[in-house]
């Protein structure tokens, strides 16, 4: 992203997109007392986060039977038909991960195969956008967590916190290749997930080849642990290396570190994610709801001058429903430099006549600066 002298004014800002994550699939009942359950609970949560602000809810799937997550894709189309009937204008991002929490000593954290993957492709209603990473990398989120962050939870287990310490992300090209283009067919956008910058290297080597034309949504995840913790030169370098065009810029990261993570993601004119799935604590110590967090990043954002996203803003910001026919549409709208035709030399950038261009009328042509 570039930066002008008036990037950090509130009023040139886009409005606030509030992500929430109320169905943390890392908890066991018990753990946090905001956990939804049933069907009806799972989908009040969403009723009371969109009401709180919210206009993007992160959507997991909890078996009502069990109480753990479910990777029964009956189960994923009844909910989303019962969340898109209860809140029509919310946006539904699927987390791609589906089940992966180990709930006993001997489990193992672990994503499902890539053919179930690839199933989250296929779901009826549509949810708007479909999490996606690019790289396979451990994933262990508990390598920043202080000693008190899952103090009251089963994952206070040293046992169950070992098993989370081995969880890798396992999306090679094999998957994200094949997910793309599924994704596509279908109609339902990715919502890019990187943890570090090679993985947003990758991001851009997709577009630059042609796998993925579209928008980019994209989420900068900071969990520690084979994600970038939270150092904030390493957000930034990651924001600074975000294609300028990027529809939305999401900041995602875990425990009280959340908080000071959704405070620069506000001020740095980004848009933030709430909710259990990633803290459960105040800046206090004391137990945090969902809602009471979408509550304060409601505030927050009007307290620093940024309006905070309508439903339909947000639909517009983030383009959803939009796709890219080429390449060279892909970049110029992103924001990037074209690809390098034979025999140019030195850094490219696009041919101008100084007159502002018009879409399709072919002004655009990529030259060198020598």
């Amino acid at each position: 992203m570039y930066f002008t002298d008036d990037s950090l004014f509130p009023e040139n800002m886009q409005p606030t997109i509030i992500t929430a994550a109320p169905y943390g699939p890392e908890w066991l009942p018990g753990d946090v007392e905001d956990l939804p359950l049933s069907f009806d609970q799972q989908v009040q949560a969403a009723v009371d986060c969109y009401n709180a602000g919210a206009t993007m809810l992160h959507f997991h799937v909890r078996d009502p039977k069990t109480g753990q997550g479910s990777s029964n894709f009956d189960q994923y189309n009844e909910l989303l038909g019962r969340v898109r009937q209860a809140v029509p204008k919310m946006i539904i991002q699927v987390g791609g991960s589906i089940s992966f929490a180990p709930h006993t000593a001997d489990a193992k954290a672990k994503w499902l195969d890539y053919d179930t993957r690839h199933m989250l492709t296929e779901l009826d209603p549509r949810p708007e956008f479909v999490t996606i990473t690019t790289g396979t990398t451990l994933w262990d989120v508990t390598m920043a967590f202080t000693p008190d962050d899952a103090k009251g939870t089963h994952l206070d287990d040293p046992k169950v916190a070992a098993a989370w310490s081995g969880m890798v992300v396992d999306s090679t090209p094999a998957f994200y290749v094949e997910h793309l283009k599924r994704l596509r067919k279908n109609k339902i956008q990715p919502y890019f997930v990187p943890g570090h910058v090679h993985q947003l290297e990758i991001i851009e080597r997709l577009v630059r080849t042609g796998v993925y034309m579209g928008p980019l949504n994209v989420a900068l995840c900071g969990y520690g642990g084979g994600s970038m913790g939270r150092n904030p030169f390493d957000w930034m370098e990651m924001l600074r290396r975000t294609p300028h065009g990027a529809s939305s810029v999401t900041f995602w990261s875990s425990m009280r570190g959340n908080i000071a993570i959704q405070t620069l993601a506000t001020i740095l004119g980004c848009h933030v994610r709430v909710g259990n799935e990633d803290n459960i604590w105040d800046m206090r110590k004391k137990r945090w709801s969902t809602v009471k967090q979408v509550e304060w990043a409601v505030k927050m954002s009007e307290q620093h001058g940024r309006q905070v996203a309508t439903a339909d803003e947000a639909r517009k910001i983030m383009k959803v429903g939009e796709w890219y026919d080429s390449v060279e549409e892909t970049l110029k709208q992103l924001g990037l430099p074209p690809n390098r035709a034979d025999g140019q030399k030195g850094f490219l950038t696009y041919e101008t006549d100084g007159r502002l261009p018009k879409a399709g009328d072919g002004r655009t042509n990529p030259v060198s600066i020598l």
